[in-house]
């Protein structure tokens, strides 16, 4: 055949892929011969690892692309063009939405009671794509916009872990005791018990472990029992009561599920960068403040009361401390419980070193509890507030990041609470286990703020003003299940106090799912 026929007619096979577009734009994922390239194979790759991230490759169209790359690929008959075409419009659009997702999640936190933004507009994604792949970075790229916390990337290990263990048939189902095992008491089911917190990882793979009589409940075992509780947010007292026994019998797949949660509520978060910041996770009452520059803290917290006077979920920036506070008494609080006490019991301010005023300064005039004054005060026309001192509510630190719902973090008189294990006492704001550790923490940089000044100033006779050389990020949120730091990677789960999960799950299920009609649009 002529050199230049045979040239001729290669073009004209060509062309129809040379001209297919997407958008207008030349292929992204097509060769000059109308087949998948290379860059494609790797995309194809990148969406089959969503699941590593608990996204759901179905949502991109992982396998239906999968088929058609396979398809495209026979080199036993010649390559659609109007297939190709299709292809390469799919796997761009899957791609966007995988990019959205992983970046930003699924859900806008807003639609479920977060006051967070969507991080869905941070990007152009469809341009972020094209520059990755103009620039041979694809992986890069798309790595690039997971959260780069390490309690993300220690929740992905965590996922795979647990995604294996609720395949393991061999894990056996523990049977539910008659009554509560103490340590020592005989338990016929010592043995299936063994052999579920070696699975978990709460008992070491040790013979030692096994010694002694297999049907008493005692050793090792109960050290096993003790771990299991506190990873799990219980009394670790080694008592094989209801909810340890509850909660060993949580199905895997469900302890799966939190984690895939988890890993979505992460992804709601802003950029960190490496500056300090202080988390607090409701559901399990803890507090972490971290900083390159200074050695990590952490504590125990009361947050608000479950479906009552719930904690808010969202992020700002503490600017300032003030040791000896008033407590202003929030309204809700005042029509609610303070006036009813107070009608039941004329003494009731005075007992608990309350008093009314008249405007919103510190040295706003004090008025008596008059009748007349009571009455203004029920108008909202005066202002109640509690007197600084070891009884005041606040405790003797108040931790304020300017915010529309008023919470801040502060001590609390109550240390006793901090004794429970389950802590949702507030009416919103966060009560912290060790306030003088904390503001240590937030003046570290300002040396004249030793702690004895810091306890000094907490006992002494006036309210004092602390303002921070640098704001710190503080991040309320929420996730029932997560590795806590220092914590040799156990991951923790807690209960679903606020029904978060529930509210997730159901805005998951209401998302835009339907992956052939997102292909049409």
């Amino acid at each position: 055949m002529p050199v230049r026929l045979l040239l001729a007619l290669v073009l004209c096979i060509a062309a129809p892929f040379a001209h297919a577009t997407h958008d207008g734009l030349q292929p992204r994922w097509l060769a000059a011969s109308g087949r998948p390239n290379e860059t494609a194979t790797q995309a194809l790759t990148l969406l089959g690892e969503a699941a590593s991230h608990g996204l759901d490759a179905a949502d991109y169209g992982a396998g239906r692309l999968a088929a058609q790359a396979a398809a495209l690929k026979d080199g036993s008959r010649p390559a659609d063009p109007a297939a190709a075409a299709d292809f390469d419009r799919a796997l761009t659009a899957g791609m966007v939405r995988y990019m959205r997702h992983l970046h930003a999640g699924r859900v806008d936190p807003r639609t479920i009671r977060y006051r967070i933004p969507s991080r869905a507009e941070e990007h152009d994604f469809d341009a972020m794509l094209h520059a990755a792949l103009t620039s041979g970075r694809l992986r890069q790229t798309v790595t690039e916009l997971a959260p780069a916390l390490a309690q993300y990337q220690s929740l992905r290990e965590a996922l795979a872990r647990y995604r294996a263990l609720a395949a393991d048939p061999w894990i056996p189902v523990l049977p539910p005791p008659a009554t509560a095992v103490h340590p020592g008491d005989s338990y016929p089911a010592a043995a299936v018990l063994r052999r579920r917190l070696l699975a978990l990882g709460d008992l070491p793979a040790d013979d030692r472990a096994a010694a002694g009589d297999p049907a008493v409940y005692a050793g090792m075992l109960v050290d096993g029992v003790k771990h299991f509780q506190r990873r799990h947010g219980l009394a670790d007292d080694g008592v094989l009561g209801r909810a340890t026994h509850a909660a060993l019998q949580v199905p895997l797949a469900s302890r799966v599920r939190q984690i895939e949660l988890a890993l979505e509520r992460l992804r709601w978060l802003p950029h960190l960068g490496n500056g300090p910041f202080i988390a607090i996770n409701i559901p399990m009452f803890r507090l972490w403040a971290r900083d390159a520059a200074a050695p990590p803290m952490d504590m125990a917290v009361i947050v608000g009361r479950a479906l009552k006077t719930q904690t808010p979920v969202f992020t700002e920036e503490m600017t300032h401390l003030i040791f000896r506070p008033y407590w202003n008494v929030p309204r809700s609080i005042l029509l609610g419980e303070v006036l009813p006490a107070l009608q039941r019991d004329p003494t009731y301010l005075q007992r608990h070193d309350m008093e009314i005023v008249r405007g919103g300064a510190d040295d706003a005039p004090v008025l008596s509890a008059a009748p007349e004054n009571v009455a203004l005060l029920h108008q909202g026309a005066l202002r109640l507030r509690q007197r600084p001192g070891p009884r005041n509510s606040l405790g003797l630190v108040k931790f304020v990041f300017p915010n529309d719902a008023s919470v801040y973090m502060h001590g609390t008189p109550a240390q006793e609470l901090f004794g429970r294990t389950r802590r949702d006492f507030s009416h919103g704001c966060v009560r912290l286990e060790d306030p003088v550790a904390l503001a240590a923490w937030a003046l570290r940089d300002q040396q004249q703020w030793t702690r004895e000044r810091i306890v000094a100033t907490m006992q002494g006779t006036r309210s004092v003003r602390v303002d921070l050389t640098r704001p710190v990020r503080v991040i309320l949120f929420y996730v029932t299940a997560g590795v806590m730091p220092g914590s040799n990677g156990d991951i923790h789960f807690a209960d679903d106090i606020y029904r978060y999960d529930e509210l997730l799950e159901r805005a998951l299920g209401k998302r835009p799912a339907d992956w052939e009609r997102e292909q049409r649009d």
